[in-house]
């Protein structure tokens, strides 16, 4: 069985523990600095199993010596975004604290994989491959799985059509900066530029662009988790 150590036991890196244990996909390692957390979530993980049929194995705790022998280490740690506080701004508060990590992620799982979740990401992507001195083959940034599973939501929200019909890819950055490409979306088959007028296409870019921040401020005392965990989910999947 392959292992995954997810470091950061908040939102994120708590809910991917379960998606993963429960698809059965990897052994699962959480490490948390908070004493209690990541066992307590580890326990309560492991409870739900016996239901789900998993036989993977979870475990927690701050020792990040739990991390040897992981195929994959996920990397959520940080500081959430606050409302109104931009990507950037958050820049400052999490390179110390992504700093920190990898060195760690390099002592104790040398020939691991690294998915960096820690915004602003593309920042914390080059910070953790910096500091480990990884190939850069084997560090990236989770963003295009979860900003092309919005663009599709979004695409799906203005044409009527179930997400699951809607085919479309976003590219760069995970910030305003992403390029939701149009001219290679589809819906059923059909392309987006000519099912839909320039407007809807607009809007669904433009929330696509605004998804994280939007949610941010709805929640008012965190950001997103679901669907990034998901997203992580499947970048792994892919992987292993």
């Amino acid at each position: 069985m392959a292992k995954v150590a997810i470091i950061g036991s908040g939102n994120v890196g708590a809910t991917l523990g379960f998606v993963l244990a429960a698809r059965n996909v990897a052994d699962i390692a959480l490490i948390d600095i908070v004493e209690g957390v990541p066992e307590g979530k580890a326990l309560d993980i492991s409870q739900s199993l016996a239901i789900l049929g998993s036989t993977v194995s979870v475990t927690g705790g701050n020792d990040y010596a739990l991390a040897k022998g992981a195929e994959i280490v996920v990397i959520t740690a940080g500081s959430p975004r606050k409302p109104g506080m931009t990507r950037d701004e958050l820049a400052a508060i999490n390179h110390r604290i992504v700093t920190n990590v990898a060195k760690q992620v390099a002592r104790h799982a040398p020939e691991s994989i690294l998915v960096i979740v820690t915004n602003p990401l593309d920042a914390m992507t080059t910070t953790a491959q910096s500091v480990t001195g990884f190939p850069k083959e084997r560090v990236m940034g989770m963003a295009g799985t979860l900003d092309t599973s919005r663009f599709r939501h979004f695409i799906s929200k203005v044409s009527g059509h179930p997400a699951r019909d809607v085919q479309c890819m976003v590219l760069g950055c995970h910030g305003d900066d992403m390029v939701p490409l149009t001219s290679a979306a589809t819906v059923s088959s059909i392309p987006l530029e000519t099912m839909l007028p320039a407007e809807d296409i607009a809007t669904a870019v433009q929330r696509t662009r605004k998804g994280g921040a939007e949610i941010v401020n709805l929640l008012k005392t965190g950001s997103a988790f679901y669907a990034p965990a998901v997203s992580i989910m499947q970048l792994i999947e892919a992987i292993l």
